[in-house]
């Protein structure tokens, strides 16, 4: 097996993670012209194109291989890292560019649950890097290599990768008060659910539609909805008087306790289970995340019984 030269695998993990030749120069404090040289290399060596140079760029399926080679690269140097500073304080290295170690959370968990449970190993020095999605396509960046772990709906384990249930996120629809004291005093209804505006996360957020379709019994339903791309995001909306949202209860706890939100169809909640998957691999930092991650849900989200 031919030996890969580690700088033209970052060269080409650097142009795919920054979008372009120009912006990967500057993170690697190369030329442009370096760049392209280091990324020619590696395709001869591999034999065949690694980057489809369109708008934007993208990796191959060739590409996408190297990428997930470079990502076991960088989780051995970071667990060496490790294994370093545990020997003696002030060795390793982390922080650099080709150390970072890439998880997919949603965005939902980053909200509410995931940050603290990662806080421990940020202060220990772990070069983390969060990627964020929708819960039900975190698993999609796993699979093509661009992370080592995702929090993700998904409970069936991707190739070459083991899986931890983490326990449910319940979700609820919420107002500001006046608001539904305004528009929907009963809640969603099968007289004013196309009345009311649904705050989504994005086009690919199905949660506001299965959650109407649930109260209404219906199976699919057509809504007035706006986008906003951040969880926060969308109760601030809420807040705001923008329209209903159908947010996790973690989330929606205190202004709920307040009185500055009310639930509506109080009856309905809707639990969204999720599982951690990894490279199945042996890694203390992998061990690491897990543990955090499992530690943390169990006490923010709902466990079996």
């Amino acid at each position: 097996m031919s030996t890969f030269d580690p700088d033209a695998l970052e060269c080409l993990a650097a142009i795919v993670e920054e979008g372009g030749f120009e912006k990967a120069a500057q993170r690697l404090s190369i030329t442009q012209s370096a760049v392209s040289q280091r990324l020619r290399a590696l395709e001869g060596q591999v034999g065949t194109p690694l980057i489809v140079r369109s708008r934007p760029l993208r990796p191959t399926a060739a590409g996408l291989l190297m990428l997930k080679h470079t990502k076991q690269l960088r989780l051995l140097r970071a667990d060496l890292d490790v294994e370093l500073r545990q020997l003696a304080p002030g060795l390793g290295r982390g922080g650099r560019e080709d150390e970072r170690v890439s998880v997919a959370v949603n965005a939902d968990s980053i909200a509410t649950w995931a940050l603290p449970a990662l806080d421990g190993l940020m202060r220990e020095g772990l070069p983390l890097e969060i990627l964020t999605d929708d819960q039900d396509f975190t698993h999609e960046r796993l699979r093509e290599g661009q992370v080592l772990g995702c929090v993700t709906t998904l409970a069936q384990p991707l190739r070459g990768c083991r899986v931890v249930p983490l326990g449910a996120m319940p979700y609820v629809l919420v107002a500001e008060a006046g608001f539904a004291a305004r528009h929907c005093p009963q809640g969603i209804t099968p007289r004013n659910f196309r009345d009311i505006t649904l705050i989504a996360f994005n086009r690919k957020d199905d949660m506001q539609a299965e959650f109407v379709g649930r109260v209404l019994g219906l199976p699919a339903v057509a809504l007035s909805q706006v986008f906003v791309p951040s969880s926060e995001g969308q109760l601030r909306a809420v807040r705001a008087g923008w329209g209903a949202s159908v947010v996790p209860e973690l989330m929606a706890r205190q202004g709920l306790r307040s009185g500055e939100l009310v639930q509506l169809n109080r009856e309905l909640s809707v639990p969204v289970s999720l599982y951690w998957h990894c490279w199945n691999l042996e890694s203390g930092v992998l061990e690491a995340l897990t543990q955090a991650l499992t530690q943390a849900a169990r006490q923010a989200l709902v466990q079996p019984i």
